[in-house]
């Protein structure tokens, strides 16, 4: 794998419509499998106060924090609700199906 890329294991570990949350280099990562398949990668701490953005309920543009309902676009991490913005991460699936999140630049890979 090549530097900046991350395995994370196989993405069957996400059901459709949900986060799961993942320790990378330090941080906490939430990774999103929405109901089409593709997946989705954004700070896993919301910066209100800290909720678990993972556990936090989805569609195919939005997650909305757990505790306090502030809700954030899975693209790119901007609160749609005034919140500070989440960082997003690229992430796709490679051939094995496994997730792999890349830790440099945001945005999605296609």
């Amino acid at each position: 794998m090549s530097a900046g890329l991350r395995n994370l294991g196989p993405v069957d570990q996400i059901p459709f419509g949900e986060g799961r949350a993942f320790g990378v280099d330090g941080e906490q990562v939430a990774v999103f499998r929405l109901r089409d398949g593709t997946l989705r990668a954004l700070s896993a701490v919301c910066p209100h106060r800290g909720g678990p953005i993972a556990d936090g309920t989805i569609d195919q543009r939005v997650v909305m924090c757990p505790l306090h309902q502030n809700a954030f676009e899975l693209d790119t991490g901007c609160s749609t609700t005034g919140a500070e913005p989440l960082r997003s991460y690229e992430v796709r699936t490679d051939g094995e199906q496994n997730i792999v999140l890349k830790t440099g630049r945001s945005g999605v890979i296609n």
